[in-house]
Formats: C-alpha cells, sequence, structure tokens
C-alpha cells in the first residue's frame, strides 16, 4: 500500500489500468467459456418435444418454406440473400422445431437416427450425393417431396423421383422424437 501512496501519480494510473485491462480479460474469458457451453448444451434438448401427427410437423415445415420459398441458393449461405442446403435445413430445424443441428451436411448426416427410405416421415432428413455436389440435404415432407435450396431453383420442393433425386439417394436420418 505504501508502496502505490509513494509512487508518481503516472504510475498509480498504469498500474490501475493494468487491473482494469485484467478485469475486463477475465470476465470476457469467463463469458465465451460459459457462450460455448451453453451452445454446445443446447444441441441436445432439455425435453424433446413429440408432436401429435406428421401433418403438424409438414404443417411446421410447410410455414418455414413459405418464408424462404424462391430465396436463391448460395453455398455458405444462411439467409434471404442466399443460403445453401444444410443451411437452410439448420435454419428450419430451429425455427420450427427450436432444435440446433451443426452447420454442414457432414456433420447433419451423423445426428439422429438412420432411418430407410420406406420408414420416411415428414421432418426426416433426406440426404443425397449428385453431380455436382458432394452432398445435398432436404427435409421430407410426404408424398415423396422435400424441401430443400436447389442450386438452380434456390429453395424449392422437389420430388424423390427414379429419373433425378431417387438415383441419387444416399441416405436418411430421423431427427425429431418418436411420434
Amino acid at each position: 500500500m505504501n508502496l502505490i501512496l509513494s509512487a508518481k501519480p503516472h504510475a498509480i494510473l498504469s498500474f490501475g489500468n493494468i487491473l482494469i485491462f485484467t478485469i475486463i480479460m477475465l470476465i470476457a474469458v469467463s463469458c465465451t467459456a460459459n457462450k460455448k457451453h451453453d451452445s454446445a448444451s443446447s444441441r441436445v434438448p432439455q425435453q424433446a418435444v413429440r408432436y401429435n401427427n406428421t401433418d403438424e410437423i409438414e404443417n411446421r415445415i410447410l410455414r418455414e418454406y413459405r418464408q424462404w420459398r424462391g430465396t436463391r441458393h448460395s453455398m455458405g449461405g444462411t439467409g434471404g440473400k442466399g443460403i445453401d442446403c444444410s443451411g437452410f435445413v439448420q435454419k428450419v430445424y430451429q425455427d420450427a422445431f427450436n432444435i440446433d443441428l451443426p452447420r454442414t451436411t457432414k456433420e447433419q448426416v451423423k445426428q439422429g437416427k438412420p432411418v430407410s427410405f420406406g420408414e420416411l416421415q415428414p421432418g426426416d432428413l433426406v440426404f443425397f450425393k449428385p453431380p455436382g455436389y458432394p452432398r445435398h440435404v432436404g427435409i421430407f415432407l410426404s408424398k415423396s417431396e422435400f424441401v430443400h435450396a436447389s442450386k438452380n431453383k434456390g429453395v424449392t420442393v422437389s420430388r424423390i423421383d427414379p429419373q433425378y433425386w431417387g438415383k441419387y439417394y444416399w441416405t436418411s436420418r430421423r431427427i425429431l422424437p418418436k411420434r
């Protein structure tokens, strides 16, 4: 204490600045650590919501689709000026079901549980390996339709027909809780 009091005024100011800087840095690091923990834990819902029927699920997806319909495809995009397939799926799941999915198809394909093509239900993620894409993802609706961000058409609904999408179908994952 005597050292500080006997120090010159600019030395006290420097010591005070260092102390304030150190406190701010500790708070910032603490907040960042908590934020990372919170976002990681939000990937696994505390209590998964069960939906009464597939119509309710499909209606939620279609409501989101109507907001995004026609938005152009942009690799790496996540907003209204352009969005890619995995970004679109991520946004729909967040907004319609309050479920956080990873950002990329490479990580999304590891989520949930595998489901066979014949067992698909609205809300299931469908993955493809078409020419020109390493991977492509969309959200299954019903009647062999799915919503996705297409390179050519932007956000659209397509059929999983044998002429195109059916040829490139890869796998499916069920993210939503069992109905």
